[in-house]
């Protein structure tokens, strides 16, 4: 089946949406499945350390978590550390408290920490502009002079998202993808006044790495060695680029493959999500913010690093936060440690096959890290949550570990008539929805091109929201400053055994008709339907092992001028126009096609595809594919009369190939798996990547 798009809503359970477009995302949907049921409690006989292990092979056994690993420090001193699951599935090797882990986003805190020490040394004004730092970062929108190291840091930059392009590679620290960050942003306009609201935002970390390197003179993995592993003494704590011994890497795998062992990932985009480290290794980095006595940064960084950031700019205004962003923090005040007035901080992170997080609360000097193989972030955070609570209560520090937040009941009310205003088309990164409220006070929500089961429905009640049937999952209708309207979404999801969690944001902006001449709509109808294929993706990426690499294209007329949530300006060209704080309004591109020989193209974001239109179909004369001087891939469709044949590839040196059904789905991927003979069916694609003038030679049987 296609791609589909789902929409952020409550039914979903998630964070933020991510692109249909955007092929990968650092920050993977890390609430998603997430199980609404009641906390199931551990036995109360049990040690605080039993129980916690029980709860981490829950992770195990629930969670599709292959291995996990996790410690708690305080007051310096490493006072729980353990794991649970297997280090392979194939071989016959214990997991330690020194088997290594990505820590995904986690990496941001290295970047901040770096960015902060350079501040102490007057290296860097946070509120100077980044190009009194970097003169060469240039954008196509003005507004770029405005950027500050701040913003970079608070996700409050306006720039569109991620340069994802060769980033995420197996076994491969190249850094091209690193080293082009600032031609590819020379290209791009901002999706907001820098500043102006604060939203995930990849790129400005990795343009935050690039400020640590300019203004110290020295390479980012050196600057973090001499600057803290060094200092705190932690020794497993690496990069792509440091040479070490892979194996001490968690094994990780494909779950939706066979359950097939990967090789190691290599995140190069390093600041922003490419460390290696452990759960240990991590509490003790993690002093560095709950302790000033380390001395590596000032107590003026430190508190500066757990400010608001967020409620500078347009935030949500929320009891319990989903997200409220400091300096590279995700969250300064979070839940449910507010409740017991403890200021909590946290930090998550996930690659395609990692995932981590960590919590220190400052005035305890107390910290908990938790990294895994499998599972996802938010999982890791219920599960450090759930841990830290039972370590404040063992200390007396809370009296009590408090039942789960429920939503009080709700009588249903009479609506007041201006609620009806708010009927209208809504939009959240590339999805639209139809937002109904009749004035009997039901409120409907469709997705655009959704199923009859994404629909939602709510009703007005007398605590001024509308609520769900089941009472769990409330709505209303905020009317920001910028003069946009959001809709509001609040929900408490208690994970079964695990911590309770909150997702409380901004979920989809209310937006105007786009109307557009019935040419203009005939252009971009004869796209409709049509596959775009990516072609300038490394032959090491993970995305070709994750799905099909092509957009599929879908236009509606019920969308009003939009294409795929993105506003049409032009024949060519269709805008994103999503501007939520949070998560909700990151990661976004624009659509600009464009036609050499012909052959029409789609640039979006960093990525360059190719129209289904120009797809070769696969003949069995075909002995031999060449790649190009651009370096694309090649690209071939499968016909009926195709089906049956076996497919021999002999491959370049600096070459791979790969293999879909007719619906998308991963079939091979010949740097994974080493197979060359390949059984096709109609309907299947085949893409050849490598460099340039790599030649695969080809048979049939």
């Amino acid at each position: 089946m296609k791609r589909k798009i789902i929409a952020g809503l409550f039914l979903t359970l998630i964070f933020s949406v991510t692109s249909s477009i955007q092929v990968l995302a650092i920050e993977k949907d890390s609430t998603s499945n997430l199980n609404v049921t009641s906390t199931n409690k551990t036995d109360e006989n049990l040690s605080v350390d039993e129980r916690i292990k029980q709860q981490a092979n829950l992770l195990v056994d629930n969670y599709d978590t292959t291995s996990v690993q996790y410690a708690v420090i305080d007051s310096g001193k490493i006072i729980l550390s353990d794991n649970a699951g297997v280090y392979s599935r194939n071989e016959n090797r214990e997991l330690t408290k020194n088997t290594m882990y990505g820590i995904g986003s986690i990496s941001k805190m290295f970047v901040v920490a770096s960015v902060m020490k350079l501040v102490d040394e007057n290296k860097i004004d946070l509120d100077k502009p980044v190009v009194n730092y970097i003169p060469d970062f240039k954008m196509q929108d003005e507004r770029y002079k405005q950027i500050t190291p701040r913003m970079l840091i608070n996700h409050s930059s306006g720039i569109m998202g991620t340069t994802f392009k060769n980033t995420f590679l197996f076994d491969d620290n190249d850094t091209t993808g690193y080293d082009q960050l600032l031609s590819e942003l020379a290209n791009q306009r901002l999706k907001a006044n820098p500043g102006e609201y604060s939203v995930y935002c990849n790129d400005g970390f990795t343009l935050a790495q690039l400020l640590v390197e300019r203004v110290s003179g020295t390479d980012f993995t050196t600057y973090i060695h001499e600057n803290f592993t060094k200092p705190l003494n932690i020794t497993n704590t690496k990069t792509p680029l440091n040479s070490f011994d892979k194996r001490s890497l968690a094994k990780v795998y494909d779950n939706e493959s066979e359950k097939k062992e990967l090789p190691n990932e290599s995140v190069n985009i390093i600041g922003t999500g490419g460390i290696y480290s452990t759960a240990e290794d991590l509490c003790q980095f993690s002093r560095i913010f709950t302790n000033d006595d380390i001395k590596i940064l000032s107590k003026n960084s430190i508190d500066a690093m757990s400010e608001k950031e967020y409620a500078k700019g347009i935030h949500i205004k929320a009891e319990d936060n989903t997200i409220g962003y400091g300096l590279g923090w995700d969250n300064v005040d979070t839940f449910p440690f507010n409740r017991y007035g403890i200021k909590a901080l946290t930090k998550g992170g996930d690659t395609f096959a990692y995932h981590g997080s960590v919590i220190s609360l400052p005035q305890y000097d107390l910290s908990v890290a938790v990294v895994s193989s499998g599972g996802t972030s938010g999982y890791d955070q219920a599960f450090g949550t759930s841990v830290l609570l039972q370590i404040l209560k063992e200390k007396g520090i809370i009296s009590e570990i408090l039942p789960d937040v429920t939503l009080p009941n709700a009588k249903v009310a009479d609506m007041p008539k201006e609620f009806t205003k708010y009927s209208g088309l809504y939009n959240i990164s590339n999805t639209m929805a139809k937002v109904d409220i009749n004035s009997n006070g039901t409120l409907t929500i469709n997705l655009i091109g959704g199923s009859k089961d994404s629909e939602q429905v709510y009703t007005y009640t007398d605590d001024g929201y509308f609520t769900s049937a089941d009472g769990r999952g409330k709505c209303n209708f905020v009317e920001e400053k910028n003069g946009i309207t959001y809709l509001e979404r609040k929900l408490y999801m208690s994970l079964d055994g695990l911590s309770q969690s909150v997702v409380w944001d901004y979920n989809l902006q209310k937006v105007e008709e786009n109307p557009i001449s019935d040419d203009l709509k005939s252009v971009w109808k004869l796209r409709n339907n049509k596959d775009y294929y990516v072609l300038n993706e490394k032959y090491t990426s993970e995305k070709y092992m994750k799905f099909l690499n092509a957009i599929h294209m879908n236009f509606k007329d019920e969308d009003q001028g939009y294409f795929m949530g993105h506003k049409i300006v032009s024949e060519n060209e269709a805008k994103a126009i999503t501007q939520i704080p949070g998560t909700g309004g990151r990661d976004l591109v624009d659509f600009k096609f464009y036609k050499e020989n012909d052959i029409e193209y789609l640039k979006f974001g960093s990525s360059i595809a190719i129209s289904s239109d120009a797809i070769p179909i696969l003949s069995k004369d075909l002995n031999k594919v060449t790649i190009g001087e651009d370096g694309y891939a090649k690209w071939y469709t499968v016909p009926t009369e195709m089906s049956g044949k076996i497919i021999n590839v002999s491959q370049p040196e600096n070459g791979a190939f790969a293999v879909y059904d007719a619906n998308g789905k991963y079939i091979n991927y010949s740097y994974i798996s080493g197979e060359n003979n390949i059984s096709l069916d109609n309907g299947y694609h085949i893409v050849f990547m490598g460099d340039k003038g790599g030649t695969f030679n080809i048979n049939f049987k």
